[in-house]
């Protein structure tokens, strides 16, 4: 795909914009929803960011961002017992992508709220169940599990924006 049409401008009131690329396709796939403008500026600064922890930490790294601002970032390191009643988190089994999206989101849980999500690696059904229970607009990975993607998409009446990028689009975003 070389170009997209977004559902408004950077607000509800503006008309459509649209994204292109001169040569070549998109780095990205809207796998569900239709983004806005901010939506798409969320998606790719949080991927960045993102990328450039994981290549740094070598961890699962996820962000949470709202309105192109980072509200929390973190690596996939475990929840002890504490950890997980901080972060509202039960006694359920969490992948290290889904932990590292929990510690980003509880960085700032007031800020996070309606935020965009952006994961280092595949979202796994654990983080798309976590993702499902809060208030988010839409979510960005290189990829998406069969069963984590039937879980986002019941979520928001089905119009939760799911963002797939592809990992060759690291030439596209410095």
């Amino acid at each position: 795909m070389k170009e997209l049409e977004l559902k408004y401008g950077c607000n509800p009131n503006q008309q459509p914009s649209k994204v292109f690329v001169n040569e070549g396709e998109l780095p990205f796939e809207v796998l569900n929803g239709r983004p806005g403008y901010i939506n798409l500026l969320d998606a790719l600064n949080s991927w960045q960011l993102v990328r450039e922890m994981k290549e740094a930490t070598g961890l699962p790294s996820a962000a949470s961002f709202k309105h192109v601002s980072p509200a929390g970032a973190a690596v996939g390191l475990p929840l002890d017992e504490i950890l997980r009643k901080i972060y509202f988190v039960g006694d359920g089994e969490l992948s290290p992508i889904a932990t590292a999206y929990i510690r980003a989101r509880g960085a700032d849980r007031m800020s996070s709220y309606g935020d965009f999500a952006a994961l280092s690696d595949e979202c796994d059904a654990a983080t798309a169940k976590y993702l499902k229970s809060e208030v988010s607009d839409g979510v960005i990975a290189p990829s998406y599990s069969d069963e984590a993607l039937e879980i986002l998409k019941s979520k928001r009446k089905g119009i939760l924006l799911t963002i797939r990028l592809y990992l060759s689009a690291k030439k596209f975003l410095v």
